[in-house]
């Protein structure tokens, strides 16, 4: 599994957060988790399937990318993303 958190907190005191997590499943694709939301409430959760690893980690490779852009900051990450 790839896990990958990110935060964010503007002047206006409002902490969000974004959680990207990879993981196979039972059918031999990968899925991606991605949750967005303020801190300390529940967020909205997306899904997708890809067919390998690689789009998996592309697609979560681009979803860091976006959120570091718009001011989110890594707060955790697996090892194999750490190496970076």
């Amino acid at each position: 599994m790839i896990d990958i958190l990110l935060h964010r907190r503007r002047n206006d005191l409002r902490a969000r957060f974004v959680r990207v997590e990879i993981s196979d499943n039972l059918f031999g694709e990968y899925t991606l988790l991605r949750e967005t939301g303020a801190a300390g409430r529940e967020g909205c959760t997306r899904i997708a399937w890809y067919a390998n690893l690689r789009e998996a980690c592309l697609a979560a490779e681009t979803l860091r990318a976006r959120a570091q852009r718009q001011g989110y900051r890594l707060t955790r990450a697996s090892p194999v993303l750490r190496q970076r």
